[in-house]
């Protein structure tokens, strides 16, 4: 008898331990991954979308789901007249105090004229009165702007210069996007993702692969790094993974060459998905490597028609199909892509970064109040 209660006595303790053990180690990973289902509780910031008009509907939205957002005015023909993204983006911005801030914009038309310089920096002057974070320059500064000679302008154009050294100056973000994916320079048969063979079919006055006679991947990045080579204090993101995405080493290169610049993931989260696949301890060594300089975004545009409760249910939808890939380790699959790969897993102190810690230091904390 006394055998069996010792036996008894060792086997609790032990199954004592083990429980203890268990819980340890479930809190452990509580304290430092996000699960799935902590996505509403998280404060966080996509900082790259296109919002026009009231957006009550995506705003509802961005409350529910715990996101502010950085709407960017672009020089973009698809999008409103450049005078009415700013009075949009103000508008928001006084509406949803806290919830809302924006990045304005200059105009390319009429650059080949004089007193261009003067007209877009007094858009610029207007946009900063109006309380814009930072400035986008665009990539029609590359893929379509001409001179008066028929050749395209460049991201490193003296007549450009003046922009840059004032933002520089005045400590103003300058948010470039400069050329595309790599996918736009190769037949649809080989890019390696669904939505870049479906943006460019859509847009073939941007897929550079039917257009020889325009400017190559590498000359128009060649001159971004240019500009920045000579602005070297200026305050720079390179937005869609600084047009770097097939390869993270790429990016990673571009970071340590410029260790003052960041980059978003906005319309590129899926190329890191891509390289997930087969290389996924690879993807999750560059997020940690460089947590301080990259940015959560979407890049979903939502236009003033567009703002039903479908659209702004699409919104949250992407919100946290990115949030499972960034903080579970769930097998998952992509409309993008036949094959399948797991979320990256990557501990809350990196998460906190992406989705919000590094916007608020470039933009400052004020920026979203």
């Amino acid at each position: 008898m006394r055998a069996a209660r010792r036996f008894a006595l060792a086997a609790g303790l032990a199954a004592a331990l083990l429980t203890s053990f268990a819980r340890a180690q479930g809190n452990s990973a509580s304290e430092r991954y996000y699960r799935l289902d902590d996505f509403r509780r998280v404060t966080k910031i996509d900082a790259h979308m296109h919002v026009h008009g009231a957006a009550e509907h995506l705003l509802a939205a961005a409350r529910r789901d715990n996101f502010r957002i950085l709407t960017l005015n672009v020089d973009y023909p698809d999008f409103p007249p450049l005078a009415e993204q700013l009075a949009d983006a103000i508008t928001l911005k006084q509406r949803y105090p806290g919830r809302v801030a924006f990045a304005g914009t200059f105009s390319v038309v009429g650059f080949n004229e004089p007193g261009w310089t003067e007209k877009a920096q007094q858009q610029i002057d207007a946009a900063l009165a109006g309380g814009a974070v930072g400035i986008k320059i665009w990539k029609n500064i590359g893929m379509a702007l001409k001179d008066r000679d028929g050749r395209y302008v460049l991201p490193d154009d003296a007549r450009l210069e003046p922009i840059y050294s004032r933002l520089e100056r005045e400590h103003v973000v300058l948010l470039g996007h400069q050329a595309e994916p790599l996918n736009c320079w190769l037949p649809f048969e080989k890019m390696t993702v669904r939505s870049d063979r479906e943006y460019f079919r859509e847009h073939p006055q941007y897929y550079m692969a039917a257009h020889p006679e325009m400017p190559s991947h590498q000359s128009i990045l060649a001159a971004r790094d240019r500009m920045l080579k000579a602005h070297p204090a200026l305050r720079f993101e390179g937005v869609h993974l600084a047009s770097l995405e097939w390869d993270v080493d790429r990016v990673a290169n571009f970071l340590d060459r410029f260790p003052d610049a960041r980059v978003d993931v906005a319309a590129r989260m899926v190329h890191l998905e891509y390289q997930a696949v087969s290389r996924r301890s690879k993807v999750q060594r560059f997020l940690i490597r460089y947590q301080d300089r990259i940015l959560y975004g979407s890049d979903d545009a939502y236009g003033a028609q567009e703002d039903t409760e479908t659209a702004a249910a699409q919104v949250h939808e992407d919100w946290l199909r990115d949030w499972r890939f960034l903080v579970s380790a769930d097998r998952l699959h992509s409309e993008d892509f036949a094959l399948s790969f797991r979320g990256l897993h990557l501990p809350k102190a990196v998460v906190d970064k992406i989705y919000r810690r590094n916007a608020e230091a470039l933009f400052g904390p004020d920026a979203w109040h």
